[in-house]
């Protein structure tokens, strides 16, 4: 299927491994000018070499506001205008909630969902003037129900009442955006690969018990919703939550 996404400008945080990397990938097997930001100048670079094509890389903390600031004005100075903005950096810190401390909780929320909101509102006034553009931010099945750390869902629950609430908001502009919510996906940068390598019998039962699918997802099945949430092939979708979880989530909807 020909998404359409030829020469579409593309910028993906979190985009030098895992599911970022998948995403890249598949745009970049569309024909679009990607972009993908992280804060390891190595680990870009090597993505980049892996991946080919005319991608571009940018270095930067996007838990630091001027650094979201300048990366978009970076990308759209080279790019002229964005078309695409996949919000996937994160990460997950503390343990159980009272034995958390609070500064990771705000450093949670910086990273996995404030860092969105605000390179999502930069995006905006750049799509305005288009008044075309898709914003997709990837953020988790236990943001939508109880399950792993509590900084992570907490920012990811938030993410996901964030989409719904800019969706609305914008898509008189022909601004789309929708969020992408992943189940357990194994990857070489991701927990479920060490855990798996720490005690194997153990995710073996995890997998059994908790995913229908009786498998691990991959990036790259991320990577597909994506790129068609991008398009023009999804128009009539707007501020929705999809799961891509090879049945994990116990939700009915």
């Amino acid at each position: 299927m020909d998404l359409q996404l030829h020469n579409k400008n593309i910028l993906i945080t979190g985009g030098s491994k895992g599911i970022g990397k998948a995403i890249a990938k598949a745009f970049v097997a569309e024909g679009a000018n990607v972009a993908i930001t992280a804060r390891g100048l190595d680990a870009l670079e090597k993505t980049k070499e892996e991946i080919g094509g005319s991608i571009t890389i940018f270095q930067a903390d996007l838990t630091n506001a001027d650094e979201r600031i300048k990366l978009i004005h970076d990308f759209v100075e080279q790019f002229g205008t964005i078309d695409v903005l996949i919000n996937n950096a994160g990460g997950s810190n503390g343990g159980k909630a009272t034995e958390t401390e609070m500064d990771l909780f705000y450093k949670a929320m910086e990273l996995n969902y404030f860092s969105a909101i605000h390179l999502s509102k930069l995006a905006v006034e750049q799509m305005k003037k288009q008044r075309s553009g898709s914003i997709i931010n990837i953020t988790s099945i236990y943001g939508r129900e109880s399950g792993g750390k509590v900084t992570y869902n907490n920012a990811k629950s938030a993410l996901i009442s964030f989409t719904k609430s800019l969706a609305d908001e914008v898509i008189t502009y022909g601004i789309r955006v929708n969020s992408i919510a992943p189940g357990s996906i194994l990857h070489k940068s991701a927990n479920w690969q060490r855990r798996l390598e720490e005690d194997p019998e153990g995710i073996e039962e995890f997998v059994k018990k908790e995913i229908p699918a009786g498998r691990f997802g991959t990036p790259e099945e991320i990577a597909n919703v994506a790129a068609f949430l991008a398009s023009e092939k999804a128009s009539w979708i707007v501020g929705a939550s999809i799961n891509v979880d090879g049945g994990q989530s116990k939700m009915n909807f």
